[in-house]
């Protein structure tokens, strides 16, 4: 079910992206490369992952461990999802070579991880009061 959900969402979130960014024509091969990344990678291992911190914190379901829950995926899942999803959007969707696809990692990659945790500390200030101080300017 997780694959499903997420391959649908990665239709929807492209979908939109392509319609706010001013392309007129949607781009099909591009929405069901992302269909495929959603369902075929980003849905199982989003269960899994899940799985596996529901074992780590087994019965926990306090504020703290929601916070300990978050810091493992932002410290672990999260870097490497974006790597992957870098990767392939470079050489799957873009078609673009690895020398150039490496280069663009080592440009951007930094950035893309860094608004990824602002992102989610900010998201997640009403949990996470302490973190609020990050969020004034970042997001």
């Amino acid at each position: 079910m997780q694959a499903i959900t997420a391959g649908v969402l990665s239709a929807v979130s492209d979908i939109v992206a392509q319609k706010l960014s001013g392309i007129q024509k949607l781009q099909i091969k591009r929405i069901l490369l992302k269909v495929l990344f959603g369902f075929g990678y980003l849905g199982p291992f989003g269960h899994f992952l899940h799985l596996m911190l529901e074992k780590m914190f087994k019965g926990k379901k306090d504020t703290a461990t929601v916070a300990k829950k978050v810091a493992v995926e932002q410290l672990t899942a999260s870097p490497w999802n974006n790597l992957v999803f870098m990767i392939y959007y470079g050489m799957v969707i873009d078609g673009r070579p690895w020398m150039q696809v490496k280069t663009k990692l080592k440009k951007e990659y930094p950035a893309v991880q860094f608004t990824s945790w602002t992102y989610v500390l900010c998201n997640e200030r009403s949990a996470l009061p302490q973190f609020s101080f990050l969020c004034v300017d970042s997001c």
